[in-house]
């Protein structure tokens, strides 16, 4: 399992082999922090809009298919955790302004050859999409 505790969402490589299947963290019947490298989930399969999707994950031992941990969690120090019945977001969300500024930094730090016109773009098509997923607000 590859999980990015920060955005709240990764991807299982079954046993078996096959289509990795994705993960969102309101599925797992566990907390973030026992997610590790080497761990060993059950969890039972839908079909989601863009393919399979993993629900009711929880460590092996119960009934199910099964997959251990590829990969090392990210830190889940950098998200918030939220119980069952609380209302608090399981990550921050940004203005519309300081999502495109920390986009625009990143953009100009890894890609330094993209102009200003590709840098407009894509940062419309990612402040579109972080708004989709409540990431940011504006």
């Amino acid at each position: 399992m590859k999980f990015d505790a920060a955005r709240g969402y990764g991807f299982i490589a079954p046993d078996n082999g096959g289509e990795d299947v994705f993960l969102h963290v309101n599925d797992m019947l566990m907390p973030e922090s026992e997610v590790r490298a080497g761990l060993a989930v059950v969890f039972e399969v839908e079909e989601g809009d863009r393919g399979p999707k993993a629900w009711r994950v929880r460590p092996a031992g119960g009934a199910g298919a099964t997959a251990i941990v590829a990969a090392a969690p990210q830190p889940a120090a950098t998200a918030a955790t939220s119980q069952a019945g609380e209302d608090e977001p399981m990550c921050d969300v940004l203005d519309a302004d300081d999502y495109l500024r920390e986009v625009t930094e990143i953009l100009l730090s890894e890609a330094p050859s993209l102009t200003g016109g590709q840098i407009v773009q894509i940062r419309a098509g990612l402040l579109q999409f972080a708004k989709n997923h409540g990431w940011a607000e504006g």
